[in-house]
C-alpha cells in the first residue's frame, strides 16, 4: 500500500507540492487532477524518485523515504507510463515489452491481454498512438511493479480513442491487481476512471474522495468549478432545503453554511422552457451533439448554465422559464466564502 504523508516539494523557495497526504489501496486507481502547474506531475515524480522531497514521507511496501533517506528509482519497483510513450524505436513490440526481463512469460500474457499479439514483431514507428500506449502499459505491467504511475497517458490521442483506451487501461490495471496513480487534466477522464479523485490547487490537495462525492459534494468552490459547469444561485437554507427564486431544492451545507447561501447548480439540475412570461433570457448556446448547453441570464440573478436535448433550439434573446428540478441534494456554500 502506498502512503504519502505531509509531502512537500520545493524548487528554491517555491512550494510546488505543499503538505499533501494520501493513501492508496492494493488495487485502487487514484486520479490526480488540477490546472496546469498545480503539482500533480511533481507528486508522481517524487513517488518515482525523480525529484527530491523537501519534507514528509513516502512509503511503499518495504521502502520508505524522507528528506534524509532516499531509495533510488530503480529500487522502488514502480512502473511509469508517459504521455509520449517512451518506447525504444529500434526494438519491436515484443522486445520493448520484455526489455530487461529474464523471464519472458509475462510478455506473452500482456501482449495477449492488451490485444497486441498480432503486432508482436512490429516496430514502434508503424504503430498508432493507441497501440503505442498499450505497448507502454504492457511493458510496465510485465515487470510486475508494486505501483503504476501514469502521467497524462492519453493526452496525445484523439478524443474517440481516449474514450475506449481509458477503459482498456483501467481493466488491465484491475486484472493485474496493481494500484495506480493517474495524472490527468481531463475532468471527465478523472471522474469516469478513478476509484477516487484528488483535486489539486496551488500544490495543495483540496479534496480527495470518490468521483461522485467530489462532483456532488465539493468542499470548495474551486472543486465545484473545476469538475464541471457550475452556477451559484442565492437562496435561503432552512433545515435541509434551500429556497431560491426558481424553486426549492434539497441541500447539503458545506463547512457549516447557514442562512443565506449560494447553491451549486449544475446544468442538469434545471429545466427550461420557452415562455414569453419567463424569468430569464437566452444569452448564448453551444451544440454538443446529443445536447445543447445554454447560458441563460436571469432577470434577477446570475447567468445560469442549462443543458437540454439537442432538439431544443433557442436563439439569443428568447425568453425562457427556469425551474430547479433535481431531487438529489445540492451543495450550499456560505455567502461569505470566496
Amino acid at each position: 500500500m502506498l502512503e504519502v504523508r505531509n509531502l512537500c516539494v520545493r524548487y528554491g523557495q517555491t512550494a510546488v507540492v505543499d503538505d499533501v497526504s494520501l493513501t492508496l489501496g492494493e488495487d485502487e486507481i487514484l486520479m490526480l487532477v488540477g490546472p496546469t502547474g498545480c503539482g500533480k506531475t511533481t507528486i508522481l515524480r517524487a513517488i518515482a524518485g525523480l525529484v527530491p522531497i523537501s519534507a514528509g514521507e513516502i512509503q511503499l511496501g518495504p521502502w520508505q523515504i524522507d528528506p534524509k533517506r532516499n531509495v533510488p528509482p530503480e529500487k522502488r519497483n514502480v512502473g511509469m507510463v508517459f504521455q509520449d510513450f517512451a518506447l525504444f524505436p529500434h526494438m519491436s513490440v515484443e522486445q520493448n515489452v520484455g526489455f530487461r526481463l529474464a523471464d519472458k512469460s509475462p510478455v506473452d500474457h500482456w501482449l495477449r491481454l492488451l490485444g497486441l499479439e498480432p503486432l508482436r514483431k512490429a516496430m514502434p514507428d508503424s504503430l498508432s498512438g493507441g497501440q503505442k500506449q498499450r505497448v507502454a502499459l504492457a511493458r510496465s505491467l510485465a515487470h510486475q511493479p508494486a505501483l503504476i504511475l501514469l502521467d497524462e497517458p492519453l493526452s496525445n490521442l484523439d478524443a474517440a480513442l481516449k474514450d475506449s483506451l481509458r477503459w482498456e487501461i483501467r481493466q488491465a490495471l484491475k486484472t493485474a491487481g496493481v494500484p495506480a496513480v493517474w495524472v490527468t487534466h481531463d475532468q471527465e477522464e478523472a471522474l469516469s476512471v478513478g476509484d477516487r479523485v484528488g483535486i489539486l490547487n496551488g500544490g495543495r490537495l483540496e479534496q480527495l474522495d470518490s468521483p461522485e462525492v467530489c462532483f456532488c459534494e465539493p468542499r470548495t468552490r474551486f472543486v465545484a468549478r473545476f469538475l464541471g459547469e457550475a452556477s451559484f444561485l442565492t437562496g435561503q437554507l432552512e433545515g435541509d432545503v434551500v429556497h431560491t427564486s426558481i424553486g426549492t431544492a434539497p441541500a447539503t451545507p458545506v463547512n457549516g453554511a447557514a442562512g443565506q447561501v449560494d447553491l451549486l447548480v449544475r446544468p442538469d439540475d434545471v429545466s427550461m422552457e420557452l415562455s414569453s412570461a419567463g424569468n430569464a433570457r437566452i444569452d448564448h448556446g453551444r451544440y454538443e451533439g446529443g445536447s445543447r448547453l445554454y447560458a441563460v441570464q436571469m432577470d434577477e440573478g446570475p447567468v445560469m448554465e442549462v443543458r437540454v436535448s439537442h432538439e431544443t433550439r433557442l436563439k439569443p434573446g428568447d425568453r425562457v422559464s427556469l425551474r430547479i428540478t433535481t431531487t438529489h441534494p445540492l451543495a450550499a456554500f456560505a455567502r461569505s466564502e470566496l
